[in-house]
């Protein structure tokens, strides 16, 4: 008669809109779809290994950063975005922060005002080299020969 709950509620979600007229302030953890036509000032966080999409509409904006399997922005985030499956940047895209990425797609005036940085096969996040690591020649360390 009763069905037992499952322990992540967002594990499969359903599909939430935050309306243009919505304001949010505060963290977002969600699993599902998550469409945004309105303002979110805080970061938005789905679990890695689902299948969650967030959607920042033309109107949307994002204060924070995004971390979510698949991405699609079409409106403005001011943050990092981390997308571990698949990221589209649509054509009036703005991102004013650094973009780590799996796979990506970017139309025609998409804007990225950061560094496009490349998530690795085993799903670390790439780190950028410092300027004394790209200036310093490699060195081998001599082999002991028994």
């Amino acid at each position: 008669m009763f069905q037992k709950k499952k322990d992540n509620p967002f594990a499969h979600g359903g599909h939430t809109l935050f309306d243009s007229a919505l304001e949010i302030t505060g963290d977002v953890l969600f699993g599902g779809t998550l469409d945004i036509e309105g303002t979110v000032k805080g970061n938005i966080s789905a679990d890695p290994s689902s299948d969650a999409l967030v959607r920042v509409r033309a109107k949307g904006e994002v204060m924070g950063e995004i971390h979510a399997p698949k991405i699609i922005i079409n409106g403005n985030v001011h943050g990092d975005v981390y997308c571990t499956k698949h990221l589209e940047l649509a054509a009036n895209a703005v991102v004013n922060g650094d973009v780590h990425y799996k796979v990506i797609e970017m139309v025609k005036g998409a804007q990225v005002n950061g560094k496009l940085m490349h998530i690795a096969e085993d799903k670390t996040l790439a780190q950028p080299l410092s300027q004394a690591q790209v200036m310093e020649p490699a060195r081998e360390e001599p082999v002991a020969v028994k």
